[in-house]
């Protein structure tokens, strides 16, 4: 397979109970796999009371991230994309594991929230279904988390993503491998108090279809459909009502014998079982169907998104923007200067990728959204409402980046919110925040274009910043401005010599 052509992209998928890879070949608009790759490295049932993951864990995902590795070494990074979901958000050693399986894999880790799960979930079954205008429900049940969408066409309206799922349900209730109606129905009440949060909502907007997508609810479609409880795999609550029965009769995971249940499954069916059947009961479902989609295929198609412009993180930027009533005319203005900044520099300072463009333009966007809730410090309103807002399309890495290049726009440089960033993130987010400063520097009059083209270089030390002879005379403001902003670099190493 060559595998250098632009048409070949990969998505990549480590999810709390397995991790599953496919590569596609782009041919006349639609995706056409090539490769898949699965295995179940239980990450989840690593993660310790404590909040870590185990070593054992994290040594068989960094075994299966090898393989799949070997499979993608020759792809261009713009043309993989790896996520991470539940347990990789909620474990506290994750950012040192990820450090390794970066290294093993040999492509960028993203964390995504749950909401962006559910975003991409649905963007997947869309696809994979061809979905017209008509409302639809879609279901995901992952290891540590399940995903609920409502949408319409290719665009979800109502995302949620609930703490519950088929490997730590099944840990919690059914740990020893016993299956009693006592932990059945406690398992069943426990996934109903967490569906309350969302039933009424959900309810009251309404679907003409229900959409399973994920492992667990493939494997319970088929088993309903090989033992004759339902026809054509649909679930139905009665199909699932005897399946509960059978795996209460049966008593354990150990004696588990079911057409069309796999030896890998058996341990997290029963969580799993609970989590649909009070989905069922809550959100009064009365049939399901499957997809084969998921997840990785939403990745796929964001991923060519992202590659032909129809981005989704742009859309949320300005949307953002809107939402606080930024002064767009202002923010387009430093986002100009910014650009052509960065261009004079990029090559130089090993930057010179769209990904880091793209970043800078969007804190520019978004550097003034904090003056919605006051003047007085509104850098940091401005980076607190963009580290806590959603953001569909970005990760938690990029959203935390975003986040830190904004608050550090002015005055003094709190170097810790960039240092926290993962490795890769941090060289590059004290380049932009820089850019940005000074960009913002020569905009402070807000009224027009700058008028007159600054020249930017790299030097040794730090940069240099060249103006027109006698410029800064005619304009002291910023001339004072600039020479506050050599002692705020100072502080942090970098040297910026003004001529003019």
């Amino acid at each position: 397979m060559t595998q250098h052509n632009d048409d070949v992209l990969a998505a990549i998928d480590l999810g709390s109970n397995s991790f599953h890879m496919i590569i596609s070949r782009l041919r006349d608009g639609h995706f056409q796999v090539v490769d898949k790759l699965r295995e179940m490295v239980q990450l989840r049932a690593g993660l310790g009371e404590n909040g870590y993951l185990s070593e054992e864990a994290q040594l068989r995902a960094i075994a299966c991230l090898q393989r799949f590795g070997q499979r993608i070494k020759e792809l261009p990074a713009g043309s993989v994309r790896v996520v991470g979901t539940n347990t990789l958000r909620v474990a506290k050693n994750s950012q040192l594991f990820l450090r390794k399986a970066r290294l093993a894999l040999g492509h960028p880790i993203e964390i995504i929230a749950g909401e962006e799960e559910a975003r991409l979930i649905y963007l997947g079954v869309a696809h994979a279904l061809a979905f017209d205008e008509e409302s639809r429900l879609v279901m995901d049940i992952g290891g540590g988390s399940t995903e609920f969408i409502i949408g319409e066409g290719f665009t979800g309206l109502m995302r949620e993503s609930l703490e519950m799922g088929c490997v730590s349900f099944s840990q919690r209730f059914f740990g020893d491998g016993k299956i009693s109606p006592a932990r059945m129905k406690t398992a069943l009440i426990a996934a109903g108090t967490r569906l309350r949060s969302i039933q009424r909502p959900y309810r009251k907007k309404g679907w003409v279809e229900a959409i399973g997508a994920s492992g667990t609810i493939r494997t319970v479609a088929t088993i309903v459909k090989e033992n004759g409880w339902s026809d054509d795999g649909v679930i139905t609550p009665k199909s699932l009502d005897k399946l509960i029965d059978f795996l209460v009769d049966a008593g354990h995971v150990d004696e588990l014998e079911l057409d069309g249940l796999s030896e890998e499954r058996k341990t997290v069916l029963a969580g799993g079982v609970a989590v649909l059947k009070a989905a069922f009961d809550r959100l009064k479902i009365d049939r399901m169907i499957v997809s084969d989609g998921a997840l990785r295929e939403g990745l796929l198609y964001d991923l060519l998104g992202r590659i032909q412009h129809d981005d989704e993180r742009k859309r949320t930027v300005s949307a953002l923007a809107r939402r606080y009533q930024v002064d767009e005319d202002h923010a387009d203005r430093v986002s100009t200067m910014a650009t052509q900044l960065f261009e004079q520099v990029s090559t130089n300072w090993k930057i010179d990728n769209e990904d880091y463009l793209d970043r800078l333009q969007w804190a520019a966007k978004l550097h003034e959204v904090g003056l919605s809730i006051s003047h007085d410090q509104f850098h940091k309103h401005s980076a607190y409402l963009v580290a806590h807002s959603a953001l569909p399309g970005f990760s938690r890495e990029e959203q935390h980046a975003l986040s830190a290049i904004v608050g550090s726009q002015r005055k003094k440089i709190p170097l810790k919110d960039i240092n926290d960033l993962p490795d890769d993130l941090q060289k590059s987010s004290r380049k932009l925040m820089i850019l940005l400063r000074l960009a913002i520097v020569f905009n402070r009059g807000r009224s027009e274009i700058t008028d007159t083209f600054v020249k930017l270089k790299v030097t040794k030390k730090g940069l240099r910043l060249k103006l027109p002879k006698g410029w800064l005379i005619e304009h002291p403001l910023t001339e004072a401005d600039l020479l506050q902003e050599v002692e705020y670099l100072e502080a942090i190493n970098l040297r910026l010599k003004i001529k003019s």
